[in-house]
């Protein structure tokens, strides 16, 4: 089904597209904390935080066509917490509901071994129910509820912490 997707290591040049891809997912208010579209200058030291060894940020390709990222992220920068990383998945609305966060949760659990990882966390919305859905379907189970910790549109929202031990 994924035969045509190529995954890789991102690169500068990939940073427009992903910065495109993330933009889209703004105006919905159930994915990410940002209230209006970000710029590329903005995303240039979070881009240079990742390492393809350590903590890799992948692009996802469909016959050529940038079509999805996914980051991996220290979880609070603290030594004691090297084994334990934020995972983030990003979908160009025309791949959306096509199963391609299915695909890229497997292949980033796979990945983990070799990028020392032992705990994976999603930070997701607690109105996101299709998120928590899809990690949930992956055995990931809530481990936190931040109540009330973000204001979108003058709504307050919940935030909830996604684990799971992947070894």
């Amino acid at each position: 089904m994924f035969d045509d997707f190529t995954i890789r290591d991102a690169e500068m040049s990939d940073l427009p597209e992903i910065v495109a891809i993330y933009n889209t997912t703004i105006a919905s208010r159930m994915v990410t904390a940002d209230l209006e579209p970000i710029s590329i200058d903005n995303r240039i030291q979070w881009f240079n935080e990742h390492s393809p060894t350590f903590r890799p940020l992948w692009v996802v390709e469909n016959q050529g066509d940038l079509c999805a990222w996914v980051s991996f992220q220290s979880f609070y920068g603290r030594p004691a917490y090297q084994a334990t990383a934020e995972i983030s998945i990003y979908i160009h609305p025309d791949f959306r509901g096509k199963k391609l966060g299915k695909y890229l949760i497997q292949k980033a659990m796979d990945a983990c071994p070799g990028l020392q990882i032992k705990t994976l966390l999603g930070f997701i919305f607690g109105h996101n129910k299709p998120s928590i859905k899809l990690f949930s379907s992956f055995g990931f189970e809530k481990w936190a509820q931040l109540p009330n910790v973000a204001e979108l549109d003058g709504i307050e929202r919940d935030l909830i912490i996604l684990g799971k031990r992947i070894y």
